[in-house]
């Protein structure tokens, strides 16, 4: 899957990294040749992550909605890597997938808390030491100090029913994605965004069979995203080769994305 880049002398950081899909992007990053630093809060999906991954897999359980336990990772990805290369905010959570006024105030919040607030924290402390490290040169002679993935949703772009502090959580992570692309485009550091349909994970399995079949209903393929596809792509935007689409925000919606 991942021959066609090298990504050796890399490190990596993935949020969610014990989950199904960040699982899959680090063993994508892996056999690209990256070093991956897992980071989540449930320490026996790492130790069980990092086990399956090998040994350019490393862990770091950390509630990302703390900002001393995300300022503490990243100065020890450094210390141990030299750098960070790449991020991948990968962590989310569901939340209740019910209409707005029979949601409680404390689920809404602790969605946001932990889609958006803590990609903010994660990318506020990492790209802070992007900036200073040393620049690598892309084949084209252009800078480039990192490399940022956001996973965001399709549901991000259009909003979903019984499911709004989901879908706001991950249109705020896109407004993110966009506005720290501005800030770092001089910097070559590129930030960019995906934002599939729903994926065959964990998550996927904690909605309905009646919730299932209506969101398959508006993917025009019939089908759920796979891992190994959200992978491919995060690694392409991961890699040298995307040295010029900051700010892009990439569909992977088997049709469903009407703009």
């Amino acid at each position: 899957m991942s021959a066609r880049y090298d990504l050796s002398g890399r490190h990596a950081v993935v949020t969610g990294g014990a989950g199904g899909l960040g699982r899959g992007i680090a063993r994508a990053l892996i056999e690209a040749g990256a070093s991956v630093t897992l980071w989540d809060q449930d320490a026996d999906s790492l130790s069980q992550a990092v086990s399956e991954l090998g040994r350019r897999a490393s862990l770091r359980q950390l509630d990302i909605r703390d900002v001393n336990a995300v300022e503490a990772a990243a100065d020890a990805a450094v210390f141990a890597h030299g750098r960070i290369d790449i991020l991948v905010n990968n962590a989310g959570v569901l939340g209740e997938v019910k209409p707005i006024w029979e949601t409680t105030p404390d689920n809404f919040q602790r969605v946001l808390q932990v889609n958006l607030f803590g990609a903010y924290l994660v990318t506020r402390a990492i790209v802070g030491r992007m900036l200073r490290q040393e620049p690598r040169r892309a084949p084209d002679g252009h800078p480039l100090r990192g490399h940022v993935v956001n996973i965001a949703s399709i549901q991000g772009k259009e909003g979903m029913a019984m499911a709004a502090a989901y879908s706001a959580s991950k249109a705020g992570l896109i407004a993110l994605t966009k506005s720290v692309a501005k800030e770092t485009a001089k910097e070559g550091i590129i930030v960019t965004a995906v934002t599939p349909a729903a994926a065959e994970t964990a998550m996927a399995k904690e909605i309905s069979a009646e919730r299932r079949a209506d969101i398959m209903s508006r993917i025009p393929m019939g089908r759920f995203v796979e891992v190994a596809e959200v992978a491919r792509l995060v690694l392409w935007l991961s890699s040298d080769d995307c040295s010029f689409s900051t700010g892009g925000i990439f569909d992977l919606s088997g049709g469903r994305a009407t703009y």
